[in-house]
């Protein structure tokens, strides 16, 4: 439950998974980057910059805890790092959708990748314990740019599903026109998960409760 953690024992574990998050999705996207780069998959390069984009959010989060440790409740800290996780999942969507359907138009065939398929299997086995883990910190901290986040590496597991369905069927029926697919789905989700989160309600202000 929520309420059995007091909250400068949330605010210690948002910042431990905050930088799990940045180990996890460096390595994460220098792999899925170079090898999607390496076989033509708009999917996987697709899939690494949203790890890009997860460590660049994580770190907008470091930077607002970092803020209240030193000042105290900052609010508005917290919505101008809300703001940013937003503006992120807008720039990844239009990145990947503008190149899925460049691709399907131009018929780009990218090669089937076992080590792809690795990537997101992987991702998909771990990132839902993270993002779990999140969401029971958030609503301590009092914060939506925690929650946003959460929601972020949710996000992150929807992609790592659309990602292996793709690459699995190009691997294995070589439907290469499902790597665009897939790469479609995650702008998408990224599009939707932009509004929503530019859209969310402040939470209660429990921040300096």
């Amino acid at each position: 439950m929520v309420n059995d953690l007091t909250r400068p024992v949330a605010v210690r574990r948002a910042r431990i998974l905050n930088w799990a998050t940045i180990g996890w999705n460096v390595i994460e996207g220098i792999a899925a980057i170079t090898v999607g780069l390496a076989v033509g998959s708009v999917s996987l390069v697709g899939f690494g910059l949203d790890s890009a984009i997860e460590v660049s959010a994580a770190g907008v989060l470091t930077w607002r805890l970092a803020r209240e440790r030193r000042t105290g409740c900052r609010q508005d800290d917290d919505r101008v790092a809300q703001r940013l996780v937003a503006a992120s999942f807008a720039l990844l969507a239009g990145y990947v959708g503008v190149n899925a359907a460049n691709g399907l138009i131009s018929g780009q065939v990218p090669e089937p990748t076992p080590v792809g398929v690795a990537i997101a299997a992987l991702s998909l086995v771990v990132m839902p314990f993270i993002a779990r883990a999140k969401r029971r910190v958030a609503p301590v901290i009092g914060s939506r740019a925690a929650e946003a986040e959460a929601w972020q590496t949710d996000l992150c597991t929807a992609l790592s599903a659309a990602l292996l369905a793709g690459l699995g069927l190009n691997l294995a029926l070589g439907w290469w026109w499902a790597d665009h697919l897939a790469a479609l789905t995650i702008a998408g989700l990224a599009g939707y998960a932009a509004v929503k989160t530019w859209q969310a309600p402040s939470l209660a202000d429990t921040c300096c409760a």
